[in-house]
């Protein structure tokens, strides 16, 4: 067994590059499925508002299947069943601008979305049913009052559900290394397969996993404090 070193794996240029690379490309996985993720989320939430049954049950429909099951399958889904089927013209172009990386961001921010959805939700519920109605009073629409009053306060309370859920976000950002993404878990691999040095190489990942979850769990914590409705706690 070969004496723990880890420099033997930061300070060699290559395998340098190649973890930043990784970072580079998680981050911006995660990022781009974060967005689409919300956005989504948002558009989710409101249809369940609405008074259409039909619609409604799509959507839990939607939330219920990407809650039960694994991301993982998904991902593959994506990627070996939906791509295939693509036409022609669109393939070739998503092969031009790496579509891994853009499948990986499109399945994980579709699953997502279904935990933003819920998260939102949770905190819609904990608003008074007055404040819709004041909105009204003031003039707003169906979609004014959302905009304007109910979702902010919505987004408010879910702060801590959605941090944890983009945490989970940014850790399952390591299955796009599945089909093939050259993410930070699949950097990492490279490295423990050219050095030999496995120990290394994932306390490596350890650490860089564990600091940028922190620093998304930091983010979280001081947007909370920055939008706390007052008087809460």
């Amino acid at each position: 067994m070969k004496d723990f070193d880890l420099l033997a794996v930061l300070l060699k240029p290559e395998f340098g590059a190649m973890l930043l690379h990784g970072v580079e490309m998680t981050l911006k996985i995660a990022a781009g499925s974060w967005l689409l993720a919300m956005a989504i989320a948002i558009v989710l939430l409101m249809v369940r508002l609405t008074t259409n049954r039909i619609a409604e049950r799509v959507v839990a429909a939607y939330i219920s299947y990407h809650r039960n099951v694994p991301t993982l399958v998904q991902l593959m889904f994506w990627y070996f069943g939906i791509f295939s089927v693509l036409p022609d013209a669109v393939q070739a172009w998503l092969s031009d601008h790496n579509a891994e990386a853009l499948i990986s961001i499109i399945a994980l921010g579709l699953c997502q979305a279904a935990y933003f959805s819920e998260d939102i939700r949770s905190g819609l519920r904990a608003i008074p049913a007055g404040q819709a109605e004041a909105a009204r009073a003031l003039g707003h629409g169906y979609i004014g009052s959302m905009r304007h009053v109910i979702l902010p306060q919505a987004m408010r309370n879910a702060i801590p559900a959605l941090v944890n859920h983009s945490v989970s976000l940014f850790k399952n950002s390591s299955l796009a290394m599945a089909i093939g993404v050259a993410e930070l878990t699949h950097a990492v691999k490279e490295v423990e397969s050219q050095s030999f040095r496995a120990f290394e190489a994932y306390s490596v990942a350890t650490v860089l996993y564990l600091v940028l979850s922190l620093i998304i769990m930091s983010i979280g914590a001081w947007v909370a404090r920055r939008y706390r409705i007052a008087g809460a706690r």
